[in-house]
């Protein structure tokens, strides 16, 4: 019979610039690779990218962001983007999942003021988050909140 997963954790703090972005794709990146992890690394990485650019972009100051990458027993991953601000994530309906179809019913057109149509800017992050993860939301904290997706573990 085989052992049962135990949950692993790996903590790496960020600094609150752009320069963050990059570097959280190479540690998911290099984390899941390094230990094997049967999930989409590619996944992984774009969403959790996208996490650490809404904490960079919507919150002030220069505090570090915590990356929580965590081996859950039924062997998936969860990925937890932590930052300073209480502030709940746009697009959350309170702490749990975002708000919303978990599958895109289409794209959301906004206009240029030269008139020309293009896709809306905003938004589309939470939608990759919605449509590609097992689930997602975010958790208030001691100092501020953290926002997290999971994986399931890739089927070989």
């Amino acid at each position: 019979m085989p052992e049962p997963l135990r949950a692993a954790t790996w903590r790496f703090a960020l600094p609150h610039t752009t320069a963050a972005v990059p570097l959280a794709r190479a540690l998911i990146r290099n984390t899941l690779a390094d230990i094997g992890a049967p999930v989409d690394g590619d996944t992984a990485e774009l969403l959790t990218a996208e996490l650490v650019a809404n904490a960079v972009q919507h919150t002030d100051g220069d505090e570090p962001i915590e990356l929580v990458v965590e081996l859950v027993p039924t062997g998936g991953w969860q990925v937890e983007v932590h930052d300073q601000d209480p502030t709940p994530p746009g697009g959350f309906d309170g702490p749990g999942r975002p708000e919303g179809p978990r599958r895109p019913g289409g794209a959301e057109l906004s206009d240029h003021p030269d008139g020309s149509p293009s896709l809306a800017e905003r938004g589309r992050g939470l939608l990759l988050i919605r449509t590609l993860s097992a689930d997602a939301g975010y958790r208030p904290t001691d100092f501020g909140k953290a926002v997290w997706f999971t994986l399931p573990p890739r089927s070989h």
